[in-house]
């Protein structure tokens, strides 16, 4: 039976704080084990045995029902299996992701934990993946914001070989070349007052936009959107209210501005902190913004402890986050 002596008035609330306090691997996993097994009792990852002992001059728990090789980790079943780094540096990386406000990139990661860069980067990719939502709160409601934009480099500082690949690649006979050839797809809606929810869409076109939209918004729900043509019709099942930004951004309570004001702090973080984000890891860095978008009002333990409540039974391999395996990018999207 495992006991922890850690009491919740001594855990950090500061970054300063939380270096202190996992400096000890003690309270690492005190700390972990309190939000993995809330209840208190320490279940077997693999049999799910609360037959369960601890070791605690090797920090292992031990499971009798799965002997000789029932020894397990706090990190087993979590982002951080099979990770040789410390719990000490793996938790002030998650204290960081979680409440730097325009994000933290694996230089700086690897400069101030002493891992090397690519361990720092495939640590933060691993921690985005806590970060995700699975939307189990159901569809937004009331008074919903939706819009979309493009994430991508400017044409006017490619170099001419890129952007001439980049227009082969993009470009079609319709369109040719415009400000977003090159660019991906990204859609948002926000429950003024409430969460934001974020996706990488394969274009701007009715079924691509409004798909979304029925599948997170609950019909009756007010929409604002702006004049794009791809949502006209939603008057159907919604409350569609029009800004028409070639006129004005504001007509009382219709306007975008609040879902404007997300995509201006994730085209901070994505151009001041990460300077370049591959489409294919994109996804990744919408959850990690959303994450600490939908949790602004809270402070940044209250952040951490929720960030670190999301571990559980996500797995991230290298082979799925350099897109070697396959089948998981695919499921990845």
């Amino acid at each position: 039976m495992y006991s922890s002596r850690i009491m919740r008035n001594t855990e950090p609330t500061s970054l300063q704080e939380a270096i202190v306090y996992f400096s000890n691997p003690d309270n690492c996993t005190a700390y972990l084990v309190e939000r993995r097994w809330p209840d208190g009792v320490v279940t077997c990852p693999t049999c799910g045995s609360d037959n369960v002992t601890f070791q605690p001059k090797r920090r292992l728990f031990q499971c009798k029902e799965c002997r000789p090789k029932g020894q397990f980790s706090v990190k087993v079943g979590t982002i951080m299996e099979d990770s040789p780094i410390g719990l000490d540096k793996w938790l002030c990386a998650m204290w960081m992701l979680s409440n730097c406000k325009n994000g933290v990139s694996s230089w700086e990661i690897h400069r101030a934990i002493k891992v090397t860069q690519k361990s720092a980067w495939f640590m933060l990719q691993r921690i985005r993946l806590a970060l995700q939502d699975d939307n189990s709160g159901g569809q937004l409601s009331g008074h919903v914001e939706v819009d979309e934009t493009f994430i991508g480099g400017k044409a006017r500082n490619m170099h001419k070989t890129a952007l001439a690949r980049r227009v082969a690649q993009f470009a079609t006979p319709r369109t040719g070349r415009n400000q977003t050839t090159g660019k991906v797809a990204v859609m948002g809606l926000l429950q003024r007052h409430g969460e934001v929810r974020t996706m990488v869409v394969p274009n701007t076109k009715r079924a691509s936009l409004q798909g979304e939209v029925y599948r997170h918004v609950e019909q009756g729900s007010t929409v604002y959107s702006d004049a794009l043509r791809s949502y006209s019709n939603l008057e159907n099942d919604f409350t569609h209210k029009v800004i028409n930004h070639a006129e004005k951004y504001v007509d009382g309570q219709i306007h975008t501005n609040s879902l404007e004001n997300f995509w201006s702090c994730l085209k901070r973080t994505i151009g001041g902190t990460y300077i370049s984000v591959e489409p294919f890891h994109l996804f990744r860095y919408l959850d990690e913004q959303s994450f600490r978008f939908n949790n602004r009002k809270t402070t940044d333990a209250n952040r951490f402890d929720l960030a670190v409540s999301q571990i559980v039974g996500k797995r991230l391999t290298y082979a799925e986050v350099t897109g070697k395996d396959k089948d998981a990018r695919k499921l990845s999207h």
